[in-house]
């Protein structure tokens, strides 16, 4: 299979092989051409082959300007992915890729990541299998069938907003494998992986709630990443909590499921809104992502179109101008860095009605409060989909 990001240090070489003997070729004919010029100019006086002949150098030269043009542009391009030889994160993401769009856009940066190691993709909460095929049709985008699909616990029958981009899709259309039962797949990987795994998690977690009661252990086995709850403050319009403590989705949507994955004795690191809430591509950052033409990325921006298009009729002028708040891209970063973002142990306490609680009695957890450098982390988001560095 075709790796859907493969790092620098190991594509840029391929350059070589095609562009840089093209190039010495061409300096070889105008070596060759720059000899018969002379002799033509010693021996004749025939002015019409003497300018044909440096028509055809002037050609040349234009030819091999073009190609090094592009050589120079797809190593500038090549230097400005993440050059990664380092070892890679085993991961498992768990998502409820279908709804917002957000995770969409967290699994496409997942899948340009070449830090992170993809084990499986599983679908949590409502209609898992509709949820499937979208994670389906994005892993072939990005040539990557080799990463196998876990179905969650199906828990209704309503299809969400990028329905559309799937009409028509069957999942044994995909070459990868497709568990049916995506808990025991999360169990499965977890156990069998000869190091810990990072579990990814951006929507609510029935499934991670599933998987602790059939398999407590896997909390020794794998270190827990999410996008949950808010802690002291809310983006502007989210919910109805004005900037203030709100109950966030992913909490709120099971808090029982939430309250008892927040019990399991793994190590924990969450991005609630406080930071999640407040991502957002705009200007020469979005656009760089909108005009990009890898596959995996013109399919992430097909899906937003289509979610636009389903909220409101005015949604070209949003198209063509920035993203929707990137909520769960903040989790893919806290999976391999910390770096942007300033982190605080609180003891986070799940009500029953979905508030993430700052409780001291609590159990423990590493938390995402505050931003370093929020527009920096911008400039890599879109640097890591589309492969160029924007600033």
């Amino acid at each position: 299979m075709v790796s859907a990001e493969v790092p620098a240090a190991e594509w840029a070489p391929e350059w070589k092989v095609t562009v840089v003997p093209a190039v010495l070729a061409l300096q070889d004919w105008l070596s060759f051409f720059d000899f018969v010029d002379t002799r033509r100019k010693i021996h004749c006086c025939d002015l019409k082959t003497c300018l044909d002949v440096h028509i055809v150098l002037l050609f040349l030269i234009f030819i091999s300007a073009l190609i090094g043009s592009k050589a120079l542009i797809c190593q500038m391009e090549a230097e400005s992915l993440v050059s990664y030889s380092g070892k890679r994160i085993p991961v498992v993401l768990d998502t409820d890729i279908g709804g917002d769009i957000d995770d969409t856009w967290a699994l496409t940066t997942m899948l340009k990541s070449p830090e992170l190691d993809i084990k499986l993709v599983v679908t949590d909460t409502g209609n898992t299998t509709f949820r499937a095929k979208i994670a389906a049709k994005m892993l072939e985008a990005a040539g990557r069938t080799d990463i196998p699909i876990g179905i969650g616990i199906h828990l209704g029958e309503r299809t969400d907003r990028q329905a559309p981009w799937v009409e028509g899709y069957s999942l044994a259309a995909y070459q990868g494998t497709v568990y049916e039962d995506g808990v025991r797949a999360l169990i499965d990987t977890i156990m069998g992986s000869p190091e810990p795994i990072t579990l990814v998690c951006i929507g609510p977690v029935p499934n991670i709630a599933a998987a602790l009661e059939r398999e407590p252990r896997i909390a020794d086995r794998a270190r827990f990443v999410g996008m949950h709850g808010c802690l002291r403050k809310s983006p502007p319009k989210y919910g109805d909590g004005g900037d203030g403590v709100v109950a966030e989705y992913n909490v709120r949507a099971h808090p029982r499921a939430c309250q008892k994955v927040f019990a399991a004795n793994w190590k924990m690191t969450i991005t609630p809104l406080d930071t999640c809430g407040f991502v957002r591509l705009e200007g020469d950052k979005y656009r760089a992502v909108r005009e990009c033409n890898d596959p995996v990325v013109e399919a992430l921006m097909e899906n937003y179109g289509i979610w636009l298009g389903s909220w409101h009729g005015e949604w070209k002028e949003e198209f063509g101008s920035k993203s929707s708040i990137l909520f769960d891209t903040v989790a893919v970063y806290l999976a391999l860095s910390e770096e942007l973002l300033v982190m605080e142990e609180l003891g986070v306490r799940v009500t029953d009605d979905g508030y993430t609680v700052i409780d001291q009695s609590a159990r423990k957890v590493r938390c995402a409060t505050g931003w370093k450098d929020l527009p920096a982390f911008e400039s890599f988001l879109a640097e890591r989909l589309t492969g160029i560095g924007i600033r």
